[in-house]
């Protein structure tokens, strides 16, 4: 970094947002004007071999694809770490939110289409995200659209199950829900189906308001899996002592 600080870098204009593990916040780079978003981790790192261990930032800063954030740099200060990404306007809720009307097909193919050209991309690489969901989905208006806040998900985030969060729970696949440890990169299709699905209704799919709600929601739409069509899944429930609706 050659002995600049942030702020000889940076102005931080406003809060964008806070979270578990950091706040987001909007910044200025004091050269050229160019708009990024700051996210400030709450959890202190004493050296840089520690931050980069975080075994996506390496990974990260080389995943470059128009439907990706894209991470720029990296700063420790402090003690304190700090990753600058790409600003992006809002994400695909708060798109939604707003809206009294449906969106236009073409206007949801676009978006669907970028969301899993990112996704694709990401799989390719050897990452899932674990918490696709319409707020980890940032987005230009309709036209530009892509995934965020990924790729720290599986170090940064706490382990699952996330009660504390629930919105999340609504695109969480069957098998994290019957709590199994051995999920992969599908999860992150279940979770874009259900998005999918939301955008189109403007309301979300599987609204469940606990785990084994989840799981009924999803069964009331879908219909109960039989033991032949998903065995594991019959393993994982029995487990935990649950029965299929």
């Amino acid at each position: 970094m050659a002995g600049k600080t942030i702020a000889d870098r940076y102005r931080m204009t406003r809060a964008l947002g806070d979270g578990t593990f950091g706040e987001v916040l909007l910044a200025q780079r004091l050269d050229n004007g160019e708009r990024v978003a700051v996210k400030r981790m709450k959890k202190k790192f004493y050296s840089w071999e520690e931050a980069m261990s975080l075994r996506e930032v390496k990974s990260l800063k080389k995943l470059n694809h128009q439907n990706v954030v894209k991470l720029k740099e990296v700063i420790r200060e402090n003690d304190t770490l700090y990753f600058v990404f790409e600003y992006m306007k809002e994400n695909l809720y708060e798109l939604m939110k707003d809206r009294d009307r449906h969106f236009p097909e073409n206007t949801l193919r676009n978006i669907i289409y970028q969301v899993l050209q990112g996704m694709t991309f990401m799989h390719k690489h050897g990452f899932f995200h674990r918490d696709m969901k319409p707020e980890n989905i940032l987005c230009m208006g309709t036209e530009l659209v892509k995934i965020a806040d990924f790729g720290l998900a599986r170090e940064i985030r706490s382990r699952p199950p996330y009660t504390d969060y629930v919105s999340t729970r609504w695109y969480r696949a069957p098998e994290i829900l019957l709590r199994s440890t051995s999920y992969n990169s599908p999860i992150d299709i279940w979770a874009v189906g259900c998005i999918m699905a939301e955008l189109y209704m403007l309301r979300p799919l599987f609204p469940g308001t606990s785990e084994i709600d989840q799981i009924f929601k999803i069964c009331s739409i879908l219909g109960t899996p039989s033991k032949d069509e998903w065995a594991e899944g019959y393993q994982l429930a029995s487990a935990m002592n649950f029965r299929f609706p």
